[in-house]
């Protein structure tokens, strides 16, 4: 028999295995001694609004039956070494679940990625924190996995209708990822755990005659009229398909470019732009949980979400909280030399000291009129120019500017700068001289907004980092909302971060799915 609870509990008995099994029997009417009895959570959020933190979970009672495991998920994966070929650019997950959903369709995948594999990008990553040097192939955004590989692993996502959320849980638990990413109402795997599970995923697509080339930029395009043929590497290898599907993620310049000068239609997109945040993780604590800093052994460290509406010279603009990373680092994520961008990164167990989050103001197209000019790559010009700006600004290396909160609102340079998790190393500097002055307003208004919503966020005991300017694509591909297809380049099929269309690891995925599930409906007979 299975029975079914929905449980407000404290944390020690959401948390700890032997005090939840003790607490469900309980709340069943058995002795906690039963031993025909065995209960599991199913689902699981923290409920922190109060002034005593509570778990909420839904359980499962097994009494006298066989517990059914809690992935179902079987694979039908296909043997597809003969089989026409498409080709997917990009090895992040839009692009290696749209291999992966292509293998169960029975068409063969060639997945080709500029960077390098997962173990060989850590060199390259080593090379940017110690030596300031950024190789433009193989960094924190590129690479095999893509940006969220070595950034963080949150898999919270709002993109409901896109797919099946749960699908996309259940395979990457199949490849390695805990369970806890199906309870969890806010999963979160970690960057130290993905490089392994990427290694998975890209076995199971080699495994089934599915193809992976690294170190493989694509350069130029094969169009023959209004159909794209395949594509060109930068060895010059020519590479055909019976469609292409575009996965390179939101820092791929050189594809936008390329698109531009190739006549393929494309728009510039509204993005946002700011600083990464970072306080101690125990102020945060201190604050969310209500407590003297100290969130004891069972809960996990916490995190936060705001958001507020602007007004700056009579035009209203958001600024809201991007990739909060409790118990997190800062790392840096430029892609070229010649610039400085900041992301965040947690590591499984989210136990570093620091919190950090993107705080970012929206940027619409109008409040950039200088760049219209460059037409559809106005967007990412401008952010192109802000990422210049603060790599002057951090010294012309990886060293980031820097300012501490309230000497930031209040417009004046930190006389010293608090302790990091960015190991590339702080400078003081005027944030205001690095970010575009319509940005800088719009943040001064929102930290002190965010202080009345979280007692004590608005301190000189944060600092701001700069800049955080990879928030999603400044450039949208446009294409069919039916098909998924390009409004004017057929066989071509925008997907992910890079083409607007995602936010995320998951919400990537499921575009990837998607995208590979309406190529084959249209073209593969």
């Amino acid at each position: 028999m299975k029975k079914e609870f929905t449980l407000q509990l404290r944390p020690e008995e959401a948390f700890d295995p032997k005090t939840f099994q003790e607490t469900l029997l309980k709340k069943a009417g058995l002795s906690i001694d039963t031993e025909e009895a065995i209960g599991r959570q199913v689902k699981r959020s923290i409920d922190a609004r109060g002034r005593q933190v509570k778990v909420n979970v839904k359980a499962e009672l097994f009494i006298k039956e066989e517990v059914p495991p809690l992935l179902d998920y079987e694979s039908t994966y296909q043997n597809t070494s003969n089989s026409d070929p498409i080709i997917i650019v990009g090895a992040g997950p839009a692009g290696l679940f749209a291999a992966l959903r292509a293998i169960e369709l029975g068409v063969k995948p060639i997945v080709l990625e500029r960077g390098k594999d997962v173990r060989a990008r850590r060199r390259d990553l080593a090379s940017i924190t110690k030596e300031h040097i950024v190789n433009p192939e193989s960094n924190y955004c590129f690479g095999e996995g893509g940006a969220g590989t070595y950034s963080d692993g949150k898999l919270y996502t709002r993109s409901k209708k896109r797919g099946d959320i749960k699908r996309i849980m259940e395979i990457l638990v199949a490849h390695g990822a805990t369970e806890e990413i199906l309870v969890d109402a806010h999963p979160h795997i970690g960057t130290n755990k993905l490089p392994v599970l990427v290694t998975e995923l890209r076995k199971t697509i080699l495994d089934y005659g599915g193809e992976i080339h690294f170190d493989c930029r694509v350069d130029d395009l094969i169009i023959e009229g209004d159909e794209i043929k395949g594509i060109v590497t930068q060895n010059g290898d020519k590479i055909k398909g019976l469609g292409v599907i575009l996965a390179t993620g939101h820092s791929a310049r050189d594809i936008f470019e390329l698109l531009n000068t190739r006549k393929v239609l494309i728009e510039p997109k509204p993005f946002a732009l700011g600083v990464r945040i970072e306080h101690s993780q125990s102020l945060i604590d201190k604050i969310q949980y209500h407590c003297n800093g100290d969130r004891g052994s069972y809960l996990p460290a916490s995190a936060y979400s705001l958001v507020t509406q602007t007004n700056f010279k009579g035009v209203q603009r958001g600024v809201f909280s991007f990739c909060m990373c409790p118990g997190g680092y800062i790392v840096p994520a430029a892609t070229s030399p010649g610039e400085l961008v900041v992301n965040g990164m947690s590591p499984s167990r989210r136990d570093s000291k620091f919190a950090n989050s993107g705080i970012v103001a929206s940027v619409e197209l109008e409040d950039i009129p200088e760049y219209q000019k460059f037409g559809p790559l106005a967007a990412m010009k401008f952010q192109a120019d802000v990422e210049k700006s603060a790599w002057k600004a951090g010294g012309e290396t990886q060293t980031a500017p820097a300012q501490r909160m309230v000497d930031f609102v209040q417009n004046r340079t930190s006389s010293t700068l608090l302790e990091t998790s960015y190991q590339p190393g702080l400078n003081s500097v005027d944030m205001r001289a690095v970010l575009p002055d319509f940005i800088s307003a719009r943040l001064a208004m929102a930290f002190k907004s965010f202080g009345q919503k979280m007692k004590g966020y608005f301190t000189n005991e944060s600092q701001l980092i700069g800049v955080e300017s990879r928030t999603s694509s400044p450039v949208r591909i446009p294409r069919n909302r039916e098909t998924f297809e390009h409004l004017e380049l057929k066989r071509l099929y925008p997907c992910g971060e890079g083409a607007g269309y995602a936010g995320g690891i998951v919400s990537a995925a499921m575009d990837g799915e998607r995208c590979a599930e309406k190529l084959i409906a249209t073209y593969v007979r």
